[in-house]
């Protein structure tokens, strides 16, 4: 049966925020699943991604794996019910399929917000775990490395990743509209990790906001702000900075809501507060919009404006999409050569195994000249005999029918019996 490059995902195209927050995955977590992976499929090409938008894996195998691989998830998460979530997957069992999807998601076609640079960061910490734990074989590493140099074409070539227009900036661009009357707006960041960095980064297209941010190990929020010139504050003064500010920003990782409605209730709101929830799971509960003045928004509902760069990257799009197009070509082209690689050793080991049998046979008593010219006639005998069963296997390749042309040249020759030397 036939190894194929499959993926599952669970995507904010396919699932809401509640789903797949229930469904995401920590470092530790995707760890574990690797391992697991490996221990009951021995499988040797896998790789995990989990963000904000997206879980998903992509792995190896004979068989359709979607619904072990699912209920793994579930088990890891603690949900007994996790079956019932099927519906939300996208499952890609093809080749080709899968591979498209996965450089459509690392270079940022399939982003919330289109081009966004963190995916492709997101991927590489993905790949790089999955390399760690020795679950990247030499299909992988070569997908992996044909991605990561498509998209330095793509960032060469085009306009794809001009200008700001990741989810971090969709935030800033929100914030600005929605703030555009307020004089000096006072700004809270709660939580400085992957996106919580990247938006106070972003934060410079605000100029006249007055900065905070917050987080658990403040050493991370000084070595942020510093540098940007905002005030950090510390986590346990965090309500008092919340009752102050005119927008917070939420970017935590807690399992129960670290805002809630009992606690925004408490808050003297004399205009209105603009809450921004960018966790997942989320951090700020729904029901805070019930108080008078709250405007919540949270990933599913963050939208950028039609800024110019957004529009250059859209118009991109085709361009890109032929770039991934010529990649995935070269790509298929590596892949079918290691797929009829080790036909085409077994049948040069076997024919040579027996012309150094036939030279030991016959020629036991010719003398150096008469070996070496014999040695040489045979050798471009088997080149020639050679020649037509390689040019039909990657023919065959071509057709995508190398399979069938493996089978038919290993029964023709027994090759079954021929190992490949090291």
């Amino acid at each position: 049966m036939h190894t194929k490059f499959r993926a599952l995902s669970l995507s904010h195209k396919t699932a809401p925020v509640q789903i797949r927050e229930l469904i995401s995955l920590d470092e530790e977590s995707i760890h574990r699943i690797l391992l697991k992976l490996k221990e009951f499929f021995s499988l040797g090409d896998a790789l995990i991604l989990s963000t904000c938008n997206r879980t998903e894996v992509y792995y190896s195998h004979e068989l359709d794996l979607s619904t072990e691989i699912i209920k793994l998830i579930g088990l890891e998460k603690g949900l007994s019910d996790v079956i019932n979530y099927l519906e939300y997957f996208e499952v890609f069992n093809k080749d080709r399929q899968a591979i498209s999807h996965l450089f459509r998601v690392a270079i940022g076609l399939e982003a919330q917000v289109v081009g966004d640079i963190q995916i492709s960061n997101q991927v590489k910490r993905a790949y790089q775990t999955a390399a760690d734990l020795d679950m990247a074989g030499p299909f992988l590493h070569r997908l992996m490395h044909t991605i990561f140099f498509t998209n330095k074409r793509i960032v060469q070539e085009t306009a794809f990743r001009d200008g700001a227009a990741s989810l971090s900036y969709a935030t800033i661009e929100l914030i600005d509209s929605l703030t555009s009357n307020i004089y000096q707006p006072r700004v809270l960041l709660i939580g400085v990790g992957e996106i919580g960095e990247d938006v106070a980064k972003n934060m410079v297209h605000l100029p006249e906001a007055k900065v905070k941010i917050t987080n658990r190990t403040q050493s991370k929020a000084e070595d942020i702000a510093g540098p940007m010139g905002f005030e950090v504050v510390p986590f346990e003064d965090c309500r008092q900075a919340m009752k102050e500010a005119d927008v917070i920003i939420c970017s935590i990782m807690r399992n129960e809501p670290f805002i809630t409605k009992e606690l925004v209730q408490q808050f003297d709101i004399q205009s209105y507060k603009l809450l921004v929830d960018l966790s997942v799971p989320r951090s700020i509960e729904t029901s805070v919009e019930d108080v008078p003045g709250v405007v919540l928004y949270n990933v599913d509902n963050i939208r950028s404006k039609a800024s110019e760069a957004l529009e250059k990257r859209l118009a991109a799009i085709p361009k890109v999409e032929d770039i991934i197009d010529e990649s995935i070509e070269e790509f298929y082209s590596w892949k079918k050569e290691m797929m009829v690689s080790p036909t085409i050793n077994k049948l040069k080991q076997s024919l040579e195994q027996i012309r150094q049998e036939e030279l030991a046979r016959f020629l036991k008593k010719a003398d150096q000249k008469e070996f070496d010219l014999i040695d040489k006639i045979t050798k471009s005998m088997m080149q020639k005999i050679l020649k037509v069963p390689v040019v039909q296997l990657r023919a065959a390749c071509k057709r995508d029918e190398a399979e069938e042309m493996i089978e038919i040249i290993s029964d023709i020759f027994d090759l079954e019996k021929v190992k490949i030397e090291k």
